[in-house]
């Protein structure tokens, strides 16, 4: 095997510019994070004094109820979509961290399979048995990775799925119940 020293700064290279590429991906992800909390906070200290103006503004318990029952639905409404907006965030840096992960994973496979065909095809007179056996063992562990991938790819979009699914039954439970509660009052 020859060592290549080109080669090897190259890959170096190319790797120090691939953190440098999910570094800006996570600051990005970061500001974006910020940039929403700190809207969310605006919003909050503006909506908090409207709001105490209008309970003050009740002049009977029956009015105080009414504005208090109006008041809930908007507040659900904005945590529910700032929950939207942290998990889009969320998902979003986890499929560009993914990505490349997977890519780095594809180079090195190809790497370590070119390693192997070099090596075996420099294989001593006589080593057949063994280099045969060296090659299954090689394509079952690539067949293993792949299926592993594959598993965790479903994991993922499993539960992704299941988070989606039960914040639609939990807006949809608060939904009714809200409902109900505007009926009795």
């Amino acid at each position: 095997m020859n060592f290549n020293a080109e080669q090897f700064t190259a890959t170096q290279q190319a790797n120090m510019n691939a953190v440098a590429d999910l570094s800006q991906s996570a600051f990005a992800s970061f500001e974006r994070l910020v940039e929403l909390n700190m809207a969310a906070g605006k919003a909050a200290v503006g909506e908090s004094f409207a709001n105490m103006q209008a309970l003050m503004a009740a002049k009977s318990p029956q009015d105080l109820m009414a504005v208090q029952a109006a008041l809930v639905q908007p507040a659900f409404e904005k945590s529910v979509s700032y929950g939207r907006h942290i998990a889009d965030i969320a998902n979003s840096t986890g499929a560009q961290f993914s990505q490349a992960v997977e890519s780095k994973m594809a180079e090195s496979e190809q790497a370590v399979k070119s390693l192997v065909e070099n090596s075996l095809k420099n294989a001593p007179a006589g080593s057949d048995a063994a280099v045969a056996v060296i090659k299954t063992a090689f394509e079952a562990s690539q067949t293993a990775a792949e299926t592993l991938k594959k598993v965790a790819k479903q994991a993922a979009h499993s539960a992704e799925t299941s988070m989606k699914a039960a914040t639609a039954q939990a807006e949809a439970s608060v939904k009714a119940a809200m409902t109900k509660a505007k009926a009795k009052a």
